[in-house]
């Protein structure tokens, strides 16, 4: 691992978090075979992390009419959007995994709009921008175009959600300046 600090602000030790969220870091470590930065710079203030990663698992890992690949895309596309490299590198690692396709998310994070990706996807993805960057120019037109590839209300509402959800992360990214960790890189490219 890199020497450089991960966080602007105070990293706590792990044996000095709350119980819950110590054993919730474990758990990922165990399954990743790493601790992912924002675990351990959101445990800073452990309230607020809690409440974050209710609502990350909240639209992440329900059922619905979007793929885990495609929140994964969107996430990627609208975090490149903001500016946040950490959100890019690691959801990027999480979407090469999901899509089982290594070059997928190189492709969208630099420009999704010449990917290799399907229209629904693409119609997607041009909805998740407008909610990230014009949110108050929304309209029935913009639900009818995406109703034609096969999204439901609920649906566009996980569309909305994730982009709003993960614009809340890219600002605090970048804000601490946290930084992606090194396991991110190859993740999904072998």
């Amino acid at each position: 691992m890199t020497a450089n600090p991960i966080s602007r602000y105070p990293v706590p030790d792990i044996n000095d978090m709350p119980e819950d969220i110590k054993a919730m870091i474990l758990g990922v470590q165990e399954k990743a075979g790493f601790i992912p930065n924002v675990f351990l710079t959101l445990a800073h203030r452990p309230d607020e992390f809690r409440a974050f990663m209710a609502y990350h698992d909240a639209l992440m890992e329900k059922d619905s009419g979007l793929t885990k690949s495609d929140r994964e895309m969107i996430i990627v596309v609208t975090s490149n959007d903001n500016g946040c490299q950490y959100c890019v590198v690691a959801h990027g690692a999480i979407l090469r995994i999901r899509a089982k396709n290594p070059t997928l998310s190189d492709q969208v994070a630099v420009n999704y709009r010449k990917a290799d990706i399907t229209p629904r996807q693409m119609a997607m993805l041009d909805f998740a921008m407008k909610v990230s960057n014009d949110s108050r120019a929304i309209c029935d037109a913009d639900f009818e175009v995406l109703r034609t590839h096969g999204f439901n209300d609920e649906d566009i509402w996980d569309i909305a959600g994730v982009t709003a959800f993960f614009g809340l992360s890219n600002r605090m990214a970048n804000f601490m300046s946290m930084r992606p960790n090194d396991e991110f890189y190859m993740m999904g490219r072998k």
